[in-house]
């Protein structure tokens, strides 16, 4: 079996043993080297020609975010995986490596957890997201032809949209793409812990046509805005005497998430029926999967990205395999396609 040949980068000694020794001690990764700063980890990437890099935010000499756009231009083909601390400062800097490239980040437990909590907690996260993101890609397998849905009776009036690991760049390409005036409010779920997703929204919010904002309870869904749900808390549509609004929600994870894109698709579809138009973007497991049957039951529309432009084709690629998707999409076509099919019909 060939294994991950993984670079382990800190300015920590601690640090540096801690991730080794957890890699190390797994039959699939071979730590094949470490380094305390950027400088020297991409001497040893030429060198060591790694699969994947473990990378500090803090380092000196050349830090995180320097470190990483030196990868991207001269070695895309390696995975990075951010280590980041659960701080205002941290999570900021994590987000803008994310907009940068970084394949998916890792967060430090709280200063409060016992070393060994901090270890576990650590572990958990860094082997489920480096075996994902430095596996193979699946064979190829047969995607059951979608059963399609009647035709919608009205345009879309909701775009929702679900991303994990690669989401904030599939994101940002599709929103960039899309103009005002933009007629349905797009609600988002991006997999991020609770303090990372205000600096999400707003750098979404700098770069792209249409106003973005991070949800908050009972706002009003404007036409033309994108709210993304806030970390830890659930985000679904509510309809009230005035019509539908906002909710967000400390209800229990569901895939082990908080927010789960199930939880909003299915409370659009709820609201909307066949106006509901979901999208589901790059990303570990299945959430999603269930959200889609409830929207395609509704009559609504599905979309689903490709293999071959996904970073992880794991939440895209339960739904095409279900057949429910509509439409399944490399990244560069979306944007339109969500266009299309909100402007149909309407005038």
């Amino acid at each position: 079996m060939s294994r991950i040949r993984t670079l382990v980068v800190d300015d920590s000694v601690v640090a540096r043993r801690v991730i080794s020794d957890i890699l190390a001690a797994e039959d699939d990764f071979e730590v094949v080297g470490t380094a305390p700063n950027g400088r020297l980890a991409l001497a040893k990437i030429e060198r060591l020609r790694p699969h994947l890099v473990t990378l500090d935010i803090e380092m000196p000499e050349l830090d995180g975010l320097q470190t990483l756009a030196e990868i991207r231009a001269k070695h895309p083909e390696v995975r990075v995986v951010m280590v980041s601390n659960l701080t205002r400062r941290g999570a900021s800097i994590t987000v803008e490596a994310l907009f940068l490239g970084a394949s998916d980040y890792v967060t430090k437990a709280s200063q409060t957890s016992s070393p060994e909590e901090a270890r576990q907690y650590l572990k958990d996260q860094l082997l489920a997201k480096a075996r994902a993101l430095a596996a193979p890609p699946a064979p190829a397998r047969t995607v059951a032809p979608p059963a399609k849905p009647a035709p919608p009776k009205r345009p879309a009036e909701v775009v929702v949209i679900g991303a994990s690991t690669g989401g904030p760049n599939a994101l940002t390409d599709i929103l960039k793409g899309l103009q005002q005036p933009f007629p349905a409010p797009i609600l988002i779920v991006q997999h991020l812990p609770a303090n990372f997703t205000n600096f999400f929204a707003h750098r979404l919010d700098a770069v792209c046509p249409l106003p973005v904002h991070e949800a908050s309870d009972g706002a009003r869904m404007v036409p033309g805005e994108v709210w993304i749900a806030g970390g830890n808390r659930h985000l679904e549509t509510r309809a009230t005497g005035g019509g539908i609004c906002l909710a967000t929600t400390d209800g229990p994870p569901v895939n082990s998430c908080r927010p789960a894109v199930d939880v909003l698709f299915e409370s659009a579809a709820g609201c909307f029926g066949s106006a509901t138009l979901a999208v589901v973007l790059t990303g570990m497991g299945q959430d999603g999967l269930n959200g889609c049957r409830a929207v395609r039951q509704a009559g609504g529309q599905v979309i689903a990205q490709d293999r071959d432009s996904s970073v992880i084709w794991g939440m895209p690629g339960q739904v095409a395999g279900a057949g429910l998707a509509d439409a399944v999409l490399p990244l560069s076509e979306i944007g339109a396609e969500i266009a299309s099919r909100v402007q149909a019909g309407r005038r």
